[in-house]
């Protein structure tokens, strides 16, 4: 270690040459960074609800649906009619939209003199005009029972114009032109547009993650500067930890650029974790740096650089370990991506704070600026001031320290059984904003925006399988979520009706085709039934997305389809994917925290080669984990998709033991003293962990100006891990190390062996 650090002095000049040739190379590639905001597409390609789902969407026109809702005093307006009308055309032109219903193109199904007339329930191109021929309109809508309360709502004040977008597009720009399009139409003030569904909702999402990447960044920067200026009093101690993990932000956005991935809901905040996090290092050795009073800045340097390599590399290889759980204990690529690319960049941070740090210290810092940190450090002061009244309660009073620890842990428990998981898109935006005001006026005027399938294998033109799909839509309809369902039974329903025989389905199966002969080239056809006449769809909305309830339909429905054995029946749709989405987190939050204790654990406990040094050091985080679940808990913050991560990343990152740990070696191999080794670890390491901690804190307490609900909880609760992990860590630990060292006048660890075994 001794010579690496010569080296990287000696060779200063060179070593910032390297760095900033790479940083160019890797901020080349950032320019052709690419934003995918859809969580949908984190369930891995062969999971069967993906496949599922996928299959819908390349049978039936696509499974992405965007709606749009018109809001009047009264739809049954001729002008409100006419505006529909444009509205339904501008949609239709776009290329990547499939297929487009509204009341002015929709198919309807009655009784003439001819028998049946196939047509529209309106005719585009014979409005009504007068109030009579309004009226006489608006009764014969809401006597078709397929599209009261679904296409138009209950009180003829809001429909809906629903496009399905095709599978494979480009959901973003598609919704945009859906967006550009009715705008360009300058609708008039007592028209008013709401846009809903899934493709609505991804789009926003893109807006906000494209945002928070330019917004947040700049911020965390300047939350983590403010740290450490009011820590360090001078420029170098500001600039040179923020110029450390800028680099290593731009290393790491290059890579995730250059190997052509995404940056999704959840790698969008890896600059933000990086910036907290990748700080830590630079903030020890300058911290070091300034304890050292050797008038040698060579010297200085060295010894510094020695001090803090060891307790840096492990608390780095921790981080990283911390982040990998999640490539093998995620089931979602996107979590797993995650985890690869913030480990990858903890390591950028530890290799540019061994290596570009130092080498711009031994550049910039002249003697009289060590002397000036040195006189500087001796200066009394608020941190100061707190870390040498924990050393007094530590070892005259520590009942101090373990009492109130022991309360919190108690309440924390307790909070902690009142913890629920939670996926939700439209949980993921503020209360009051558009996304959240829309999906409200849809569960109260429709059934919400959530479509739900149904898929039916058989002979669809047989009786037997459509009785099967009315009786599994009527059971549908039974929940109070779900007001309206369609299947192609429907329509031939309604065509028996219109030939006088009633609304019902024929037992003859030739009746049936002679229906079905007359449907036959109806687009809506195309989103019934596949073209081998195999398989029927069912269509319904869900107005919920509470878990409880949505795992209720589902059981239900698959108890209820089990009667019908002789045909292949499945549940697929949004609500299917949330499911699988909360049982995928369930399943991270679990496997990720179990993996990263026990790695962290046999990480420490094979390197010191003991089990009861491996124990030192993941007591602050046990504690800091159950203080952020009994948080959660008691705030009522949500398991989602982001703070599923929170567990394994404070695991990682808060392993400030390791600091406080390796203090008290460096300081008993030169006194032999288990107190005064103690002491003097707290009061320099510790003085290092606490600004650790208030830059990580600052860092991640940023996200709590995002316009995502999910990234807000992250950077609060990781906040709340950080500081109950580092406050462990200068207090609950060394009341540990002292009363199980005291009659053991030995060193806790052999640093030489370490530095071998590294």
């Amino acid at each position: 270690m001794k010579d690496f650090a010569n080296a990287i002095i000696k060779y200063r000049k060179a070593v910032i040459a390297i760095t900033l040739v790479l940083t160019i190379f890797f901020g080349y590639f950032i320019k052709d960074i690419k934003i995918n905001s859809d969580i949908l597409n984190s369930l891995p390609k062969d999971d069967k609800t993906a496949i599922l789902f996928n299959h819908v969407g390349k049978q039936y026109g696509g499974n992405d649906v965007a709606m749009i809702a018109i809001e009047s005093d009264n739809i049954f307006k001729k002008e409100t009619l006419e505006q529909i009308r444009q509205i339904t055309d501008s949609v239709k032109t776009i290329a990547d939209v499939g297929s487009v219903s509204s009341l002015t193109d929709i198919i309807d199904i009655k009784s003439s003199d001819a028998g049946i007339e196939i047509g529209k329930l309106v005719d585009e191109y014979n409005m009504p005009e007068t109030p009579e021929q309004l009226d006489t309109l608006k009764e014969y809508v809401f006597s078709k029972d397929m599209y009261r309360g679904s296409l138009i709502s209950e009180d003829a004040t809001t429909t809906l114009v629903i496009a399905k977008i095709v599978d494979g597009a480009d959901k973003e720009k598609v919704t945009n032109l859906i967006k550009s399009k009715i705008e360009n139409l300058k609708l008039p003030e007592s028209i008013k547009i709401y846009y809903g569904g899934v493709p609505f909702l991804i789009n926003e999402i893109g807006k906000i993650i494209a945002h928070d990447l330019t917004f947040l960044g700049p911020i965390a920067l300047l939350f983590i500067a403010l740290v450490l200026f009011l820590n360090f009093r001078t420029l170098k101690g500001v600039v040179l930890p923020l110029l450390t993990v800028v680099i290593t932000v731009i290393w790491t956005l290059g890579t995730l650029s250059m190997l052509h991935y995404e940056l999704a809901i959840i790698t969008n905040i890896i600059p933000v974790i990086l910036l907290a996090v990748g700080s830590a290092w630079p903030i020890h050795l300058i911290n070091r740096v300034n304890t050292e009073t050797d008038n040698d800045k060579k010297k200085a340097l060295v010894k510094s650089l020695l001090y803090v390599a060891l307790p840096v590399s492990l608390a780095a290889i921790a981080a990283m370990v911390g982040f990998l759980t999640f490539v093998f204990g995620s089931y979602l690529t996107m979590i797993q991506q995650f985890g690869v690319f913030s480990a990858l960049g903890i390591f950028f941070a530890l290799l540019l704070s061994l290596t570009f740090t130092p080498a711009l210290i031994a550049s910039l810092n002249p003697k009289k600026d060590i002397k000036a940190a040195s006189e500087l450090n001796k200066r009394k002061s608020f941190l100061d001031g707190f870390l040498k009244t924990d050393v007094k309660l530590i070892f005259k009073r520590p009942a101090f320290i373990i009492i109130p620890w022991a309360l919190i842990i108690f309440i924390s428990v307790i909070g902690a059984t009142k913890i629920k998981h939670k996926v939700d898109m439209i949980d993921y935006f503020k209360k009051g904003s558009d996304p959240q005001i829309t999906e409200k006026m849809m569960q109260k005027k429709f059934s919400g925006s959530l479509p739900v399938y149904v898929t039916v294998r058989g002979n669809v033109q047989s009786p037997e399988v459509l009785y099967i799909m009315k009786q599994i839509q009527d059971f549908m309809e039974k929940s109070q979520y779900i007001k309206q369902t369609q299947s192609v039974a429907d329509l031939i329903e309604e065509m028996n009706n219109a030939m006088g025989e009633g609304k019902k389905i024929p037992t003859d199966q030739a009746k049936i085709e002679q229906l079905w002969f007359l449907l036959d080239g109806q687009e809506i056809m195309k989103q019934m039934v596949n073209d081998s006449l195999t398989e029927g769809l069912i269509q319904g909305n869900m107005s919920t997305t509470d878990n409880k309830v949505l795992t209720k339909f589902s059981e239900d429905l698959d108890h209820f389809t089990e009667q019908f054995k002789n045909y292949h029946i499945e549940v697929s749709g949004i609500p299917s994917l949330y499911l699988r989405l909360d049982q995928s987190i369930v399943q991270t939050q679990r496997q990720s925290m179990i993996l990263a204790i026990l790695l962290v654990f046999s990480l420490v406990t094979i390197i010191f080669k003991s089990f009861k040094k491996g124990f030192y050091s993941i007591v602050p985080m046990i504690v800091s984990l159950i203080v952020l679940y009994g948080f959660m808990g008691w705030t009522g913050i949500p398991i989602d998709i982001a703070t599923v991560l929170v567990a394994s990343i404070a695991i990682g990152v808060g392993d400030y033991a390791i600091h406080i740990i390796s203090g008290y070696n460096y300081y008993y191999r030169l006194e032999q003293n288990v107190n005064n080794s103690l002491k003097q670890s707290i009061l320099i390491s510790g003085k290092a962990v606490i600004i650790n901690v208030l830059s990580v804190t600052a860092g991640f307490l940023v996200l709590m100006f995002s316009s995502l609900v999910p990234l807000q909880r992250f950077g609060l609760i990781i906040a709340v891990a950080m500081v109950s992990s580092g406050l462990a860590a200068i207090t609950l630990l060394p009341v540990i190390i002292k009363d199980t060292q005291k009659s053991q006048e030995k060193q806790l660890f052999d640093d030489t062996q370490l530095v071998e075994i590294l």
